[in-house]
């Protein structure tokens, strides 16, 4: 078995599983819900919930892989009580890793086609409705899915192939860098438009009686579930990272900055996103194809558009890509764990595996379109992320809850040594009551009222 490999700098821990985080569930789906749920008012309400929903169980996922010094495939295993069961999430776990990939694949292909789409002038004097079928296009044909899925899923597994440090750390540090000075880059442009103001306080400035309007009950699931989903907590992701780091820092000091920093950038993408909307009198609220068929024509309307629009899309594929590149990696080290593969093995075995599960997803938009298992209208693509965040996300997040806080479990005590060992913030011992009982109770909430919202209609 190969020896398990360890994080070069802190700051390489803190960047790969922001990159994780960050996903596209920040940066495509927190702009769109924020503008349909009424700007700023929605953001404060989210912030909270990332607070007391998303933190405390990311600590504990961190917890898990830092004490068993392996990925979600055998993290129960080291941790539970002898003749316990709990080492069953592992396999829940991986499901969700090699679920979560095989839709989430095809979308980060969506991002490379657009980087090459708005590069080359596709866009370049279409009219709107000419705009939205280019995504209708590229839809309807399995070549071009096919064809931008590989390039993801093979860049991807060739970065994770040259080693924790040397591949994912090093290459996922260059992305996030470049991913914020782009970001930074198109803030500037978007806040500088002529008729910005309006956006800027949509976003900036808390307007109550507009949440009062969408429903307060709606909003704020809106807002719980946004904070809990955008993490992709519950499936192992983030306790693969757990394990590559030392005991030098605690856990809760650890996740802040993460959370953190993981906000900080669906904020600046708020910020480029509304002001550009009110600039254009462009709804900000237009939903999923916000970003493919509404900013693509407020591009063509801006003053080098082309250029700007290029950087967008490289931008929303380095966040596409970030996560990719972590799930590959919690991915490539169940077989390590499991079976003792190589490094070399598990990359070239999943990669095939991958590309594979991933055709499904694809054709689901085009030769398999006549599937619909959601209803009228569903894709493949929709089960897969029903499954995924509706599912595995909230029913994993509650067992490391139960995991971390039950004495038939791993337990509180076990789980306090570890996340306060190092210097930094503590979890707060307080806490002990709400997580223990009330958190669960939230999560069961969130998993219970999703499946009320996709259903009961």
């Amino acid at each position: 078995m190969e020896k398990r490999e360890k994080f070069s700098s802190r700051l390489g821990f803190i960047l790969i599983s922001a990159g994780c985080a960050v996903g596209l569930g920040n940066v495509w789906r927190f702009p769109y819900i924020t503008g349909k749920y009424g700007g700023a008012a929605f953001v404060l309400i989210y912030l909270v919930f990332l607070v007391i929903l998303g933190m405390p169980i990311m600590a504990m996922e961190f917890a898990v892989g830092r004490a068993s010094q392996k990925s979600a495939a055998r993290s129960f295993h080291v941790l539970e009580p002898k003749g316990s069961k709990w080492h069953l999430e592992g396999y829940a776990a991986m499901a969700g890793n090699y679920l979560l990939m095989m839709f989430y694949t095809t979308v980060g292909g969506w991002m490379l086609s657009y980087v090459f789409k708005m590069a080359t002038g596709t866009f370049t004097a279409l009219t709107p409705d000419e705009v939205g079928g280019v995504f209708s296009e590229m839809l309807a044909s399995p070549g071009s899915m096919t064809f931008w899925m590989v390039i993801t899923v093979l860049l991807s597994f060739g970065i994770c192939n040259l080693g924790l440090q040397n591949g994912v750390e090093r290459i996922t540090k260059i992305m996030m860098g470049f991913l914020f000075v782009i970001l930074i880059v198109l803030c500037i442009r978007s806040v500088t438009l002529k008729g910005a103001e309006d956006g800027l306080s949509f976003y900036l400035v808390p307007d109550f009686g507009k949440v009062v309007e969408n429903g307060v009950g709606e909003v704020v699931f809106a807002a719980m579930g946004q904070a809990f989903f955008t993490l992709s907590l519950g499936i192992g992701a983030m306790a693969i990272f757990g394990s590559y780091i030392s005991k030098e820092r605690t856990l809760m000091g650890e996740t802040m900055n993460i959370c953190v920093l993981d906000t900080l950038i669906a904020l600046m993408a708020g910020l480029v996103i509304f002001p550009a909307c009110f600039a254009f009198g462009v709804d900000p609220g237009e939903g999923p194809g916000l970003v493919f068929v509404t900013l693509p024509n407020i591009f063509n309307q801006m003053a080098g558009g082309r250029l700007w629009g290029t950087l967008f899309f490289i931008f929303m594929s380095f966040a596409a890509l970030s996560t990719v590149i972590a799930v590959f990696e919690n991915i490539i080290s169940f077989a390590i764990d499991l079976w003792g593969w190589s490094r070399k093995k598990a990359v070239l075995v999943n990669l095939i595996a991958i590309l594979i599960l991933s055709m499904p997803c694809v054709l689901g938009f085009n030769l398999w379109s006549g599937f619909a298992p959601l209803g009228a209208g569903s894709t493949v693509q929709d089960l897969e992320d029903f499954i995924v965040s509706n599912n595995l996300l909230p029913l994993g997040s509650l067992v490391y809850l139960l995991f971390c806080t039950s004495r038939y479990g791993w337990g509180w005590d076990k789980f306090i040594v570890e996340a306060d060992a190092g210097k930094g913030i503590k979890f707060p011992k307080w806490a002990r009551f709400y997580v223990s009982y009330i958190l669960p109770l939230i999560v069961l909430f969130i998993f219970v009222t999703g499946y009320w919202q996709k259903f009961a209609k």
